[in-house]
């Protein structure tokens, strides 16, 4: 192995007698966000009547560590290997067989998965308290499809000629939370209302008690969700609803009917106008009776990119979308809305990353305990980036977070009952920053001189305390007579505005030294002359850790 340094090569030997490192450190904070957002202790309670003996872990940290080892970019449970060689940062981590168990036991629990929800929906109350509720909340609902290389449960052939599943998922689009998911055979269709209707109401069901009055929302889907009952469903539950429309021929001849001057520019999601791409209403040249009342329909036509094959249904160059909405507002406003649904597949993608790309159990329920977790992950790492970064890091995806903070390498370091934990001084990320961050038995609060803002530590997430004097550290009496700090009282060494004496040369330590050990020698005369034996052991003792040398003729008996 050969490493690079101001351009030259050298060679390296690899020893293991390191003492204090650590990997995956920023890992450790997904573990403290569940501990002080209520979800660990949420998940202990709520999974209690499962635990069969008094001893032995804990469900709730169990659930815990599974959700950190997939957000930490786990694929399967001999993964929680990661966390448990780590035990001063991860504390004790079930093994693999033991994480088994508890799944089994969810699984075979006709009331399982409700107890995972019940805390997650715990734990999002106490997230939305510190950041905010959102006014607005637009659930997405999507379909995707996981792959399956073996036979298992469940698993069927789809549409696109694979094999596998076909979950069915919700996000929450303004705070980027996975709310719903529900796994489902690879045959299940991606329009079939009454599974978009049981993800919808579960998404519903992960808002707090406490603002599902006030909250107002709204349902985004693409063309699968064009059916009379889910948006008559949305309806009676008073949820606004945009969705794809088909391009059916009473759709395309209204649009080539519209005139130019009812074409508008069509808006970027910062409001700007968009330079390529036009929308305009058709509503009154279509029949919408049997579809929900004040339902609008909104065209968008644009150039093809160059290179796009255009179909026999565009026309003049153009590629024309549709939306079925109930939504008020400018036509422009409204269809840029709906075009923040693309946002869906960046979640889908990130969470294929994050466990869901491979189901890793045989049974069909075991895999849906596994999608609860994978969603519980995905709330991790937002409330992390929500909660404690700023910047780049708060809208970085799971990649990026798990390069730059989650996998970082540091050295754990214990003194006088607090614990630092020293990263790199020239890694990328909140470690370049000029404040420590330290743990101790003792959660303290940001010291005066500490940058605002956000950190990336667990005491970050501690109740805030005053901030307690610092000392200076004690001189060491025996090795550095010249290091003693000044003393702050004006009185003493002529006064503050005194020039400050210089220290000790190499002279007046080696002449300092020489009287210690004089006096040590007659110490160890009237020592050895001690009639117990106590007094000779301790001299010796002090002798050899203090001065440095062995007394001559001192014998312990």
């Amino acid at each position: 192995m050969r490493v690079q340094r101001d351009g030259r090569s050298f060679k390296v030997d690899v020893v293991s007698d390191g003492e204090g490192l650590v990997s995956h450190v920023g890992s450790a904070l997904l573990g403290q966000v569940a501990e002080k957002t209520g979800l660990t202790g949420a998940l202990s309670l709520g999974l209690g009547d499962l635990k069969q003996r008094r001893s032995g872990h804990d469900h709730g940290r169990v659930i815990r560590d599974l959700a950190v080892m997939l957000a930490d970019g786990g694929e399967c449970l001999a993964d929680l290997g990661a966390l448990g060689d780590q035990e001063l940062l991860f504390g004790n981590v079930a093994s693999a067989s033991t994480a088994f168990r508890l799944v089994d036991r969810i699984a075979r629990d006709p009331e399982g998965l409700e107890r995972l929800r019940a805390a997650h929906v715990h734990a999002r109350s106490c997230v939305w308290k510190l950041l905010g509720a959102p006014e607005r909340l637009t659930i997405d609902l999507d379909a995707t499809l996981i792959g399956s290389h073996s036979e298992k449960e469940g698993a069927a052939g789809n549409f696109k000629g694979g094999y596998g599943f076909h979950p069915m998922l919700a996000y929450g689009d303004e705070t980027s939370e996975a709310l719903a998911g529900e796994l489902r055979s690879g045959n299940a269709g991606a329009n079939t209302a009454m599974d978009q209707i049981e993800v919808a109401e579960q998404a519903i069901g992960q808002i707090p008690v406490e603002h599902i009055e006030n909250i107002q929302l709204l349902l985004r889907v693409d063309t699968a969700g064009a059916s009379h009952e889910l948006l008559d469903w949305a309806r009676e539950g008073r949820v606004e609803f945009s969705v794809g429309y088909e391009l059916n021929e009473a759709v395309r001849d209204a649009t080539l009917e519209i005139p130019d001057s009812d074409w508008v520019p069509a808006l970027d999601q910062d409001g700007s106008p968009r330079p390529n791409g036009q929308v305009a209403e058709i509503t009154g040249r279509l029949d919408l009776s049997t579809w929900p009342a004040g339902s609008r329909v909104i065209v968008r036509r644009e150039r093809a990119h160059p290179g796009a094959q255009l179909s026999f249904t565009d026309h003049d160059g153009h590629r024309f979308q549709a939306i079925l909405t109930d939504q008020a507002g400018p036509v422009a406003h409204v269809e840029r809305e709906h075009r923040g649904r693309a946002r869906v597949e960046d979640h889908i993608r990130n969470d294929k990353d994050t466990g869901m790309r491979n189901l890793p159990f045989r049974d069909f329920e075991h895999n849906r305990v596994w999608l609860e977790l994978v969603r519980i992950a995905h709330d991790l790492l937002v409330w992390t980036k929500r909660l404690l970064f700023t910047g780049e890091l708060a809208k970085s995806e799971p990649k990026r977070l798990r390069y730059r903070i989650l996998h970082v390498a540091a050295r754990l370091c214990f003194h006088a009952r607090t614990a630092t934990l020293r990263i790199q001084a020239s890694w990328p990320g909140p470690a370049t920053s000029q404040s420590r961050s330290s743990t101790s038995e003792r959660s303290r609060g940001p010291q005066p001189d500490t940058p605002a803002g956000p950190t990336t530590t667990t005491a970050a997430l501690s109740a805030t305390r005053p901030a307690k004097p610092t000392r200076e550290p004690a001189p060491d009496r025996h090795h550095d007579l010249g290091s003693c700090p000044q003393h702050p009282d004006p009185t003493i060494r002529g006064g503050l505005n005194q020039p400050t004496p210089q220290p000790p040369t190499k002279t007046s330590h080696q002449t300092a030294s020489r009287k210690i050990r004089a006096s040590a020698r007659s110490f160890a005369a009237w020592a050895s002359a001690g009639r117990t034996r106590r007094i000779r052991r301790s001299y010796v003792r002090w002798a050899e850790l203090s001065l440095g040398f062995q007394p001559n003729g001192l014998v312990v008996s």
